[in-house]
């Protein structure tokens, strides 16, 4: 039997989905909150030029935190744009700049995309993903105020000052900024360059990257073509690093979620439970959890406090629900197309092979795992599909659970199909040929018609 070597997947991974689309939860309708999951993945279905604007954003974004946005007026005065003799000269030399910060990230997207099945292969580990947790709740800490990170005074002050006028000094200095805007470009970036590992294409990495980095000259750009006078910094600041901390610890605990499905499995499904979750989550933000900081005294930051913990769990809450099956659909009990029939899952690939010889049948394998959010997805809204259902009648099915990651018998399986990531749908012809491989989520639409090509 031939297993070619997957072609990757350009679709983003839930892990790093989340963190890209939780960013617009805050200013989303909650009619939407079912996808909050999956936004960023339909983005990159509809073409890279959607995954650059979701990069773009987040540079954007970025450029109005406290440790990027005071430095703009300054930045533009030390290489020059404000002196300018012109427009013209103005322009150029703040796109310079703009270009220097490009060259400081774009080759970060390039190495992730290179190094993809490192990402892959590590990013289906749960302790791999709960070390990505820590990181992420770090970072939410340090939004929070709960303590600095950043460079220290004295280097920050010296890389200021490099550079000098003129084109050679502003390309140098966007080259430095990316280094001194460190502390609020992490969060952002971390999440970023965990998607690009996922999607194994250093191309589309490395344009996700200079897409970033444009967002977060957006502003330099304008204050040295055109003098625009910035508002002036304030308390609007801080609500924009509460913001960033709130994305921060939801992702992590989203991750932590499907790392340990066990976590969550005695969560109610009754519909009561998103309504409760996001009410409380409504109920957190106004009592302080972005407007209030915690220098503001003892009873604002205790305030402030119960609303970070009342919005972070309702949003956590609400999400795992939305995402929780709410029977067993695709596990071999759910009913399907036919409610009398439930699907036929096999979960001994010996067996399968087997049967799909003996009775002359193509052959899906579907791996999974209790922690695979898309996994569920695919048997919930996919597989369940009646035209679908109807489809994988005349197939045999292999159902292999690779939740426990560090089996020598999953990880033999693995190999042999060459799978670096969940989920992995492979669809093999009757003569055992690979036709089809999927590596994300694929809706009823695009997954029939792969269906109907094996034969």
């Amino acid at each position: 039997m031939v297993h070619p070597r997957p072609v990757p997947s350009l679709r983003s991974p839930h892990l790093v989905a989340a963190l890209i689309t939780l960013l617009s939860l805050a200013t989303a309708s909650s009619a939407h909150a079912s996808d909050v999951a999956d936004r960023f993945t339909a983005a990159l279905e509809k073409g890279p030029m959607y995954a650059a604007l979701a990069a773009l954003l987040g540079g954007l974004l970025t450029s109005l935190t406290p440790c990027v946005y005071p430095m703009i007026a300054v930045t533009v005065s030390v290489f020059g744009a404000r002196q300018s003799k012109s427009r013209r000269e103005a322009m150029l030399l703040s796109t310079v700049f703009v270009l220097g910060i490009a060259a400081m990230f774009t080759p970060m997207g390039l190495v992730a995309g290179l190094t993809g099945s490192l990402f892959g292969s590590a990013l289906s580990n749960r302790w791999v993903i709960a070390g990505i947790a820590i990181v992420f709740l770090a970072l939410s800490g340090s939004m929070f105020g709960l303590f600095e990170f950043m460079l220290p005074s004295k280097l920050t002050n010296k890389l200021a000052t490099m550079g000098g006028v003129g084109y050679g000094g502003a390309f140098v200095l966007g080259l430095i900024s990316g280094v001194v805007a460190a502390p609020c470009t992490g969060p952002v970036l971390t999440g970023i360059l965990l998607w690009i590992g996922k999607t194994q294409d250093p191309w589309l990495g490395a344009g996700a990257l200079f897409a970033f980095s444009l967002g977060l000259g957006v502003p330099f750009w304008l204050v040295g073509t055109f003098a625009v006078r910035l508002p002036k910094s304030g308390k609007w600041m801080i609500a924009i690093k509460s913001f960033f901390g709130i994305v921060l610890a939801v992702v992590a605990l989203y991750l932590v979620k499907n790392a340990f499905p066990q976590a969550v499995a005695a969560l109610p499904s009754s519909s009561i439970v998103p309504l409760v979750a996001g009410g409380l989550a409504v109920v957190g933000i106004a009592m302080g959890a972005i407007h209030l900081n915690f220098d503001e005294g003892r009873a604002r930051s205790v305030r402030k406090a119960i609303g970070l913990v009342l919005s972070i769990a309702g949003l956590v809450v609400t999400v795992t629900w939305l995402e929780k099956p709410k029977d067993d659909v695709g596990g071999g009990t759910a009913l399907a197309a036919d409610p009398t029939k439930p699907i036929d899952w096999k979960h001994d690939e010996q067996e399968a092979l087997a049967a799909a010889k003996a009775e002359n049948k193509p052959l899906m394998i579907d791996f999974t795992a209790d922690w695979c959010s898309a996994c569920k997805r695919l048997a919930r809204e996919t597989f369940a599909e009646k035209s679908v259902r109807s489809e994988l009648d005349r197939f045999v099915l292999l159902k292999l659970d690779a939740t426990n990651d560090d089996d020598p018998k999953v990880i033999d399986v693995q190999k042999r199909y060459r799978v670096v990531g969940l989920p992995t749908v492979i669809l093999l012809g009757k003569d055992g040929t690979e036709v089809k491989r999927f590596t994300d989520f694929v809706p009823p639409s695009e997954f029939l018609p792969a269906l109907k090509q094996v034969k």
